[in-house]
C-alpha cells in the first residue's frame, strides 16, 4: 500500500512539475497591440500612433529610468530582489490588513505576480491569486529580475489610455525621462498602483500625499539626500498630459504601415528635422500666394546612406486636400532630373566623352519632336554643357545612342522601383519626364553615386559607379546655369554643390537635387492633386528652396580629384570632344573612364587635297596639290547654322562646308530604319508621309520610292509620299550625283 502511495505521490508531483514547467505561455502578452513608435538617432520621439485598441502602449523598452525603478520597487515590492516570485511576508501582511479593515485593502502581490495578472486579465479572486502565485515562480525561473521589471513597467496602466512607462513619460512629462526627477519618478510609481482612483486630473491631494510618503521612505533608506528630499517635496505635481510629438508625420505614418506596432529608430536628427520643417512651412506659406500648396524635402547622409531629415509634405496646419499625401514617396513625372544619370552611364560605357559634340537642332524622332525649355537651339554643343544647360534635344540624341531599354534597365538597377514596366515600353521621352519616380528614390540614387565616388567598395551592385565618370558628372552639375533662372553662382554655397533641377510637362512637378560629398538634398514642389501652375519650374521655385535647405547643413569641401589609376588618360580633340583622330591638330590629354578607349574617334576633322594656293579643293591629281586639314560639321548641324545665318562661333575657324567636302545632305525625317504609322483619312484613303531632307547647296533633289521616281524638290526639300504597308526604300539624288538611301517600315 505504501508502495502505491509513494508512486501516486511521485506521479502527482511529476504532474505538478510538468504543469509548472509549461504553465507560462511563450509570449505572456500575445495578442496585445502596441503603438507604432518612431525615434530619432538619439532616442528622441519623432512621433507615434495609438495601438489598435486605442491605447498609448509603447513596445517594451530595453531600459528603464533608474529613479523610477527604485521608486517602483520601494512602493510595490521592496523585497523584489529577495523572493522567488511570491513573498510570504507580503501575503501575511495583506491578510492581517484585510482582516483589520474588514475588506480587501491589499493583495500581497509581488511585481512578478502582477505581471501574471496583467497578462491574464482574470477576475481578482482567491483562486486566481493562487494561480498567479504558482505562475509567478515559473516567471522568475524564466526571466531575470531586470527583465521582469521591464515587462511589468511596459504593461502597467498609468491612467486614461496610457499604458507602460515609456508612453507615460511622453504623455505626462513630454520627454523620454532621461532627466527624470525624484518627484516625477515617485509620482509615476504611485500612479500605476491605482490609476483609476488617483488621477492627474482628479484626487490630486491623494496623489500628492502618496507621492510624498514614498519620497519620505526613499529618503529614510538613503536613496535621497536631505537636499534632494526637500527639493522633491516642494516640486509641483505633474500637470496636464502633453500631446505626442508630431515631427515628420508622413514618415511616422509610413512606418505605421510597414512596421506596425513596432519601435523603429531612424537616422534622423531631430534638431535638423525641426529646422527643415520650419523652413519648409515658411516656403509653403509663401508659395500658396501662387496657388502652389505642397512641398517635400528629403536629406540623406552620403556616408551612411540614411535619411537625416524627411518632410513628406509641409505645413500640416494648413487644411487642404492632399496634405496627408506623402509626396516624398509618391511617384511623379521626373522632368529633367534623370539627365545626369544618362550622362554618367554614357560616359562610363564610352558612348560619349565629357565634351563630345551633340546636335542641338530641331529634330523629328519618328514623330517625337522635343523642344528646349526656352525654344532656342545651339546647333552643336558639348555634352557637359548640354547637361549644365539642361537642353532637351541633345539629351534625347544621347538617349537614342545609348538605348532606351538599356537606360531603363540601368535606372531599375539603380533603385527606381517605380519603373516597373517592361524596359522596351519606355520611349525617348524617358529622359524628359516620360517616367514617374519618387523623391526618395531620386535622392537615394544620387547619394549612392556620391558614396561610390568616395568609397569604391560601396554598393557593389550599383550601376553608376565609375569614379571618373562621376567626377565629370558632378563637375558638369556644378556649372548649372539654366536660361530660365537667375545666376545662382552669386550664392555662396553653390560653388561646392552639384545640382540639377527639373520640371514636368504641364508644370505639375518642380524638382531640385543638390549633391555634396557629405549630403544629398532633394526638393519637390507642386500640388498633390496634380494640377499645374504656369509659374512652377524647377529652377525658379524648387532651386531657391534647395539652397535654403543646403544652408542648414555643414559642408565645404568638394569631391577630391580622381587618381590616374581610376581611369585612362587619352588625347581628345579640342574642337569635337571626341578621341583625337589622325587629322586632329588641336588636342589635349584628359583623364577618362576606362571604357572611353571604345569611344568614336573624331569624325569632324578630315584631310583634303587643295590647290597650292589653298583656295580650291582638288578631287583629281592632274595638278599639284597639298594636304590640308579641316573641320567638317555633319549636314544636320551645318544646315541649322546656315538657316540661322550664324557663324560657327564655338567651332574652329578652319571649317570646310559639306558642299565642298562631299557630304552635302541629310535625312531629317524619317530616319533610317524607322517604323512609320500611316492612318486612314476621313474619306477612307490611306494618309501620306511627309519626308524632309536638308542640303548644303541650293540644288534640285530627285526623289525615288523603291525603284520609282516620284518627283523633285528645290530649296525646301519636303516630299509627300503615300507608301503601302510594308518595307520600302526612299532614295534622294542631288544635282551633283550624290545620293542618300534609307529604309522604312509602314504600318
Amino acid at each position: 500500500m505504501r508502495k502505491y502511495f509513494r508512486y501516486g505521490v511521485i506521479i502527482v508531483i511529476g504532474n505538478i512539475l510538468l504543469l509548472w514547467f509549461f504553465c507560462l505561455p511563450r509570449n505572456l502578452f500575445e495578442g496585445v497591440s502596441y503603438s507604432t513608435v518612431v525615434t530619432d538617432r538619439n532616442g528622441e520621439l519623432l512621433g507615434a500612433r495609438v495601438a489598435d485598441d486605442g491605447q498609448w502602449r509603447f513596445p517594451p523598452s530595453e531600459t528603464l529610468p533608474e529613479k523610477f525603478v527604485k521608486a517602483l520597487i520601494e512602493f510595490e515590492d521592496h523585497r523584489f530582489y529577495a523572493h522567488c516570485g511570491v513573498s510570504a511576508r507580503a501575503i501575511v501582511r495583506a491578510i492581517v490588513q484585510n482582516l483589520r479593515n474588514g475588506r480587501i485593502v491589499s493583495g500581497g502581490s509581488t511585481l512578478s505576480m502582477q505581471v501574471i495578472r496583467l497578462s491574464r486579465q482574470k477576475p481578482r479572486t482567491i483562486w486566481q491569486k493562487v494561480v498567479e502565485m504558482f505562475m509567478a515562480t515559473r516567471l522568475e525561473a524564466r526571466y531575470t529580475k531586470e527583465e521582469i521589471l521591464r515587462i511589468y513597467a511596459s504593461h502597467a496602466p498609468f491612467g486614461g489610455n496610457v499604458v507602460g512607462i515609456d508612453a507615460a513619460l511622453w504623455r505626462y512629462l513630454g520627454d523620454s525621462g532621461a532627466d527624470l526627477s525624484w518627484a516625477e519618478a515617485a509620482t509615476l510609481a504611485v500612479l500605476q498602483n491605482a490609476p483609476s482612483l488617483i488621477h492627474l486630473n482628479k484626487n490630486r491631494n491623494a496623489l500628492l500625499g502618496k507621492r510624498n510618503r514614498l519620497l519620505s521612505r526613499l529618503h529614510e533608506k538613503g536613496e535621497l539626500s536631505d537636499d534632494d528630499y526637500c527639493l522633491a517635496i516642494e516640486e509641483p505635481l505633474i500637470g496636464e498630459p502633453y500631446p505626442m510629438p508630431q515631427y515628420t508625420p508622413h514618415l511616422v505614418e509610413y512606418y505605421n504601415k510597414t512596421a506596425h506596432g513596432k519601435h523603429t529608430t531612424v537616422h534622423i536628427d531631430i534638431a535638423l528635422q525641426e529646422r527643415v520643417e520650419e523652413l519648409a512651412t515658411r516656403w509653403c506659406q509663401e508659395l500658396r500666394l501662387q496657388n502652389i500648396r505642397d512641398l517635400a524635402v528629403v536629406m540623406v547622409e552620403v556616408e551612411s546612406g540614411e535619411i537625416v531629415a524627411y518632410c513628406g509634405n509641409s505645413d500640416m496646419s494648413f487644411e487642404r486636400e492632399g496634405k496627408w499625401v506623402d509626396i516624398a514617396r509618391a511617384n511623379r513625372s521626373s522632368g529633367s532630373i534623370l539627365k545626369p544619370l544618362l550622362y554618367t552611364v554614357a560616359l562610363q560605357e564610352g558612348i560619349i566623352l565629357p565634351e563630345t559634340l551633340l546636335p542641338d537642332v530641331p529634330t523629328d524622332f519618328r514623330g517625337f519632336t522635343p523642344k528646349n525649355f526656352d525654344g532656342t537651339y545651339a546647333g552643336a554643343i558639348a555634352a557637359d554643357e548640354a547637361l549644365a544647360l539642361s537642353l532637351n534635344i541633345p539629351n534625347v540624341h544621347l538617349l537614342k545612342a545609348y538605348g532606351v531599354a538599356r537606360f531603363a534597365e540601368t535606372l531599375q538597377r539603380a533603385g527606381f522601383v517605380s519603373l516597373n514596366r517592361s524596359t522596351d515600353k519606355y520611349g525617348l521621352s524617358l529622359v524628359l519626364g516620360g517616367a514617374e519616380v519618387c523623391l526618395c528614390d531620386v535622392v537615394s540614387c544620387y547619394a549612392r553615386m556620391a558614396a561610390c565616388y568616395i568609397d569604391t567598395t560601396a554598393y557593389a551592385e550599383f550601376p553608376l559607379r565609375d569614379r571618373v565618370a562621376l567626377y565629370h558628372t558632378f563637375n558638369a552639375m556644378r556649372e548649372v546655369n539654366r536660361p530660365d533662372q537667375m545666376d545662382w553662382r552669386r550664392a555662396t554655397s553653390v560653388q561646392n554643390v552639384a545640382w540639377k533641377t527639373g520640371t514636368s510637362y504641364g508644370s505639375r512637378d518642380a524638382w531640385a537635387i543638390g549633391v555634396t560629398p557629405q549630403y544629398v538634398v532633394g526638393v519637390w514642389v507642386g500640388n498633390a492633386d496634380g494640377s499645374g501652375v504656369a509659374e512652377l519650374t524647377g529652377a525658379r521655385i524648387a532651386g531657391p528652396i534647395l539652397f535654403d535647405m543646403l544652408n542648414l547643413l555643414s559642408y565645404s569641401e568638394w569631391f577630391a580629384e580622381p587618381c590616374s589609376t581610376d581611369g585612362v588618360t587619352l588625347k581628345v580633340c579640342v574642337h569635337s570632344g571626341h578621341l583625337a583622330g589622325r587629322y586632329c591638330t588641336d588636342t589635349k590629354e584628359v583623364l577618362l573612364p576606362r571604357n572611353s578607349v571604345k569611344s568614336l574617334s573624331c569624325p569632324y576633322c578630315k584631310e583634303f587635297n587643295v590647290s597650292l594656293d589653298g583656295l580650291r579643293l582638288i578631287t583629281d591629281r592632274s595638278e599639284p596639290t597639298r594636304a590640308e586639314r579641316y573641320f567638317v560639321l555633319p549636314p544636320l548641324m551645318e544646315h541649322y547654322y546656315k538657316q540661322q545665318h550664324q557663324e560657327y562661333i564655338p567651332l574652329p575657324t578652319k571649317i570646310l562646308t559639306n558642299d565642298v567636302a562631299g557630304s552635302a545632305f541629310h535625312f531629317v525625317y524619317p530616319s533610317d530604319g524607322s517604323i512609320v504609322s500611316v492612318s486612314k483619312q476621313m474619306d477612307g484613303m490611306r494618309g501620306s508621309v511627309v519626308c524632309q531632307v536638308v542640303h548644303s547647296l541650293s540644288t534640285q533633289l530627285f526623289w525615288h520610292l523603291d525603284d520609282s521616281f516620284i518627283g523633285t524638290t528645290s530649296n525646301v526639300h519636303k516630299m509627300q509620299i503615300q507608301p503601302s504597308l510594308g518595307y520600302h526604300t526612299i532614295t534622294v539624288v542631288d544635282g551633283f550625283g550624290s545620293l542618300q538611301t534609307i529604309s522604312i517600315i509602314v504600318k
